[in-house]
Parts: structure tokens; C-alpha cells; sequence
């Protein structure tokens, strides 16, 4: 099962359950720019779109159920937060229409999100219900845990849910503080089978076995009459208690295939049941892929005991920059598969896989490292993937020894140190602004910084495992133009070329206009609506320094 089937299922039940047990329920999500992460080669916000869209058609119509969404308008605010679908009966189209126009870009203020959900649902009267879904941790400065013990002690009847997309459970720990401090439950979306197990555990109710009329009743011979049992190899130890195992027994058809819906679900290797006399095929799946059918008969006065061989392994991956760190890097993805199944794990990546060769991909940043490992039925099996990635803290300076360049606009870029035949470089990860690190393969590259007009470049070289400082001289200065009245403000190179034409380096619209430029004469040509003619204005831009003009 892929992760992004797996999520998908998992929001389904989370809320069409929650939704209906409850008489109002806001959903808040997590637009942040996170969200453009991609898991299978899909991104986090695409997965979320199609999975809402699919799962609030199930929703109770007689629940009062809303939106609300932080992080999908400004960059940098702690205040982008928004109801944007207050709690009413039947808003499920109106959810869907918003969450498909959303283009994640901001922070994650999801302490304050969660906050101001409760108070719209007037928590201090009346019973409420929030379901945080977020992909990352609070990046507001505020206290979560700190949160849920308020809303507890304020609420009438308030219970938060808080589903982690992708997060690693050491992240996890940080916000299911929200759900356990309000009585409710904290789902982690890492993986496929972990899905499935927290559904079993806290959601899905498994169906009821209708009894006949205590008139028709026999009496009960046995304490049961089922007994499960599972082990990894033939002959191997039990899996006991291991709830990574679900069992679904159906009715046997004349074909001995299953005849309808599954009557019972179940989640361990072993449990005891009675059933009503008859035969039955009993599914049994370990870490939602690995699947085995018993066919097996229950007569009165016995205990039928079907059991499954698995013939399978279980593997511990720890992705790794070098062979000699200490434990698995948690930013590193490792795609597994085996036959037609494949999931995405993040860090240390922990699963059953069939007897045989399964396939690793592990990806940090754009290093990637590939590898198989051969399992054999019964044997555990710990490996490392090594990834030859670096990291590099990327800074500029606006001249050789001067001051930093601190701006959010600031572009970084690695690229390969030598162009293509078409004189392009390939690209090995980007970001915006000061102060951020990006990951780099292990190598010779080159560190590529743009701001305003002003693009420079420095060549650095990186081991597999390193950490290292790399600084971009960009030997510019910053032009700031008033010029009242104007309607367009240009920059114009004061030199002309050989052809005896001037450049346009950049140009705006307004009074005011700012740009970083290289070092140099300068012409500033200020236009106006109307006849008014146009000015021309020198000006000299050195390294380092902000030079102002005004044009009068």
C-alpha cells in the first residue's frame, strides 16, 4: 500500500468518525509551505486535496462540521490564520472547493490555529471537537502542551485529535500532547501498517456478531471456539500480542472463496473468538502488505485453529551520511519495496517484508544512494544505508570581509561546477533567505547567490558527513530611488558598449524603487504621466553601502 492510499484511508475513518460523534467539529490544516514536501512523488497538499474531497461525502449530515487553515497566504506571518468555513450542517462542498484552491507558502502557528477553532466553536459552552492535521511542529513560539491543559480545564465538553502528516514519531511526542491533554487521541502517518494499527486501536470498531434470540441460544460448551495463531517462518516462535497482524474472518462461500463482508477484525498474531458453527476463510495480513488465506471449519464441541506462515523477515534500515555516524539521520527518506508494494519511511525505517530481495532508495536532499537486502523467513535483519550527503550553511556578504547580507529574498542555488553542451548547470537544491542550510551532495559544486539585480558565485568542495560554512561575496551595494510624482523609476547603466547603447539593469513603477546592484555609475531616468518630460539622475553605487537618491 502506498503511504499516500494509506493516508488517505486513515483521514477517511479519522474524520467520519470523529465527525459524527461529535455535535460540532472544526478541521484545522495545515497549509504552511511544508506541505509542497512530497511523499511517492506526490506532494503532501495534492495527497490532502483528494483525500478530503473523498472522505466528507461519509461525513454525518446532521454534524456541524468547519475549515480552518493557517499558513496559505503570507510567507512569514504567525497570524496567517483563517476560519474560512465556519461550523454549519452540510459545508462539506465548500470545504472541498476552498482546500483545492489553497497554495501553501507560511509558517506553523498551529497552537494559536487550534486556539482560535476552539473559541469559534464557543468551547466554554457547548461540546467541541478540533482535528488538527499538520506536517510540521509549531514555528510561532507557543506551547502546545500548555494549550490542551487550558482548553481542558476551560472546556465544557472539548476534545482535540491531532493527526501527524509525515512527522517522525520524536516529532510526534511534541504536539500529541494536544490530543492526550484533552482526551483525545494523537494518529502518526508514517507509514502504511502504523496507519492501520492506530485505526484499529482508537477508531475502527470492529462489527458486531449478531447473536440469535436468547430463546434459540444453545448453551456455550466452550469459552471459544477460535484461537488464532501467525509466526514468521514455519515452526518459528508466535507473534503473540503483535498488533501489526489483522485478521478478517468471513463466511466460506460454496466456491470456498469468501462470501460477502468480513463479520470479525482483529488486531494481533493470536486472539480467541466463537463464531456460530461453519466454514469460514480467515485473512490475515502483517504490516498491511504482507497477505495469507487459511481456510478453516468450526463443528460444535471444538476449537478451530487456523494458523498462518508468513514466511517473511523483519528489517531495521538507518540511513546514514557516513558509515561511522552514530545513529540514522531522521531528514533522510527511504523508499522500500518488494514485489508490487512500496512505502517511504523518514529516519530509521522499521517493516515485515516477504522472504526474499526488497529494494532500498534512501534520499537526502538530491543525494540519493540505492542498495537490496536479501531476507530470509524467520531473521531479523539491520542494515545501513550510507547517503554521501554534506550540509552547507549558506551566507553572503555584500563585499570581501563586510557586511552579511540578511534578507529573506536572498536566493541560494548549488549547481555543478561545469555547464552542459546547451552552457547550463545542473541543480543540486535551492532555498530562500539568510541564514539556512541547504543539503549537498558529497563533491566539487558551486554555491550561486541572487539578490535584486546581483547574481555572484563561489566554488566549494565537501565531504560526505561535513559541515562547513560557505560564503557568497555578491560585491554589491543597495540603490534606493525617491522620486516623488514618478510613474516609473529605471536603472540605467551609466557606461555604454561598444555599440554605444546603455543597459537597463532594472526598473519599477511608483515613487520609491530599491534594488541591489553591482558596483558602478549609474543613470536613474524617472518618467511622469502625462507631457511632463522625463529626468535623468547620476548616480554612484559602491560595494557594501546604500547610496540615496532623490529626484526632486
Amino acid at each position: 500500500m502506498r503511504f499516500s492510499s494509506a493516508f488517505a484511508l486513515f483521514l477517511s475513518l479519522v474524520f467520519s468518525s470523529l465527525a459524527q460523534a461529535a455535535d460540532s467539529t472544526v478541521v484545522v490544516l495545515d497549509a504552511s509551505g511544508s506541505m509542497w514536501g512530497q511523499i511517492d512523488g506526490r506532494s503532501k497538499i495534492e495527497i490532502a486535496r483528494e483525500t478530503i474531497a473523498e472522505v466528507l461525502p461519509s461525513v454525518s449530515k446532521e454534524t456541524e462540521l468547519g475549515l480552518m487553515v493557517y499558513g496559505h497566504r503570507d510567507k512569514g506571518s504567525c497570524s496567517d490564520i483563517e476560519l474560512v468555513v465556519p461550523p454549519a450542517k452540510g459545508t462539506e462542498a465548500a470545504i472541498v472547493d476552498f482546500v483545492n484552491g489553497i497554495t501553501p507558502k507560511g509558517k506553523t502557528p498551529l497552537t494559536q490555529a487550534v486556539r482560535e477553532a476552539a473559541d469559534a466553536l464557543k468551547y466554554t459552552e457547548e461540546k467541541a471537537t478540533v482535528v488538527l492535521v499538520t506536517d510540521g511542529l509549531e514555528t510561532c513560539q507557543a506551547d502546545p502542551c500548555a494549550l490542551a491543559a487550558e482548553l481542558e480545564s476551560k472546556g465544557v465538553d472539548f476534545t482535540a485529535h491531532v493527526v501527524g502528516f509525515g512527522l517522525t514519531e520524536e516529532e510526534g511526542k511534541k504536539v500529541s500532547c494536544l490530543a492526550e491533554g484533552t482526551g483525545g487521541q494523537y494518529f502518526q502517518a508514517s507509514d502504511a501498517g502504523q496507519l492501520v494499527v492506530a485505526l484499529a486501536a482508537t477508531v475502527v470498531a470492529p462489527p458486531m456478531i449478531k447473536e440469535k434470540p436468547a430463546e434459540q441460544a444453545e448453551p456455550v460448551k466452550l469459552e471459544y471456539n477460535v484461537m488464532t495463531d501467525s509466526a514468521l517462518s514455519e515452526g518459528g516462535p508466535s507473534l503473540g500480542e503483535n498488533s501489526e497482524i489483522q485478521w478478517q474472518i468471513f463466511k466460506a462461500a460454496v466456491n470456498g472463496e469468501p462470501d460477502g463482508d468480513y463479520i470479525d477484525l482483529q488486531y494481533k498474531a493470536s486472539y480467541q473468538a466463537t463464531y456460530p458453527a461453519g466454514k469460514y476463510i480467515a485473512l490475515a495480513t502483517l504490516n498491511g502488505s504482507i497477505k495469507r488465506k487459511v481456510p478453516f471449519e468450526i463443528k460444535d464441541g471444538e476449537v478451530a485453529k487456523p494458523y498462518v506462515n508468513f514466511d517473511a523477515g523483519y528489517l531495521i534500515i538507518s540511513p546514514k551520511r557516513t558509515p561511522q555516524d552514530a545513529g540514522p539521520d531522521d531528514t533522510a527518506a527511504v523508499l522500500i519495496g518488494f514485489g508490487d508494494h512500496s512505502a517511504t519511511y523518514y529516519g530509521k525505517a522499521k517493516f515485515y517484508a516477504p522472504a526474499g530481495t526488497v529494494s532500498l532508495k534512501g534520499t537526502i536532499g538530491a543525494t540519493t544512494a540505492e542498495d537490496s537486502v536479501t531476507v530470509k523467513a524467520g531473521e531479523t535483519v539491520e542494515r545501513d544505508l550510507v547517503i554521501g550527503s554534506g550540509v552547507i550553511d549558506n551566507k553572503a556578504v555584500y563585499a570581501e570581509g563586510g557586511l552579511a547580507v540578511e534578507s529573506s529574498e536572498i536566493f541560494f542555488e548549488i549547481a555543478a561546477p561545469r555547464k552542459d553542451i546547451n552552457g547550463e548547470r545542473k541543480t543540486f537544491g535551492s532555498t530562500y533567505g539568510s541564514g539556512t542550510k541547504l543539503d549537498s551532495p558529497a563533491g566539487d559544486f558551486i554555491l550561486t547567490a541572487r539578490l535584486g539585480s546581483v547574481r555572484a558565485e563561489v566554488p566549494y568542495s565537501i565531504k560526505a558527513g561535513e559541515r562547513k560554512d560557505v560564503v557568497v561575496n555578491l560585491n554589491a551595494g543597495v540603490l534606493a530611488i525617491n522620486a516623488p510624482g514618478a510613474y516609473g523609476i529605471e536603472i540605467i547603466e551609466a557606461r555604454k558598449d561598444i555599440q554605444g547603447n546603455r543597459k537597463t539593469v532594472s526598473q519599477g513603477y511608483g515613487v520609491e524603487y530599491k534594488d541591489t546592484v553591482a558596483p558602478g555609475d549609474y543613470i536613474i531616468r524617472v518618467t511622469y504621466e502625462g507631457d511632463k518630460a522625463p529626468k535623468d539622475t547620476s548616480a554612484v553605487v559602491k560595494a557594501a553601502e546604500r547610496t540615496e537618491v532623490t529626484v526632486p
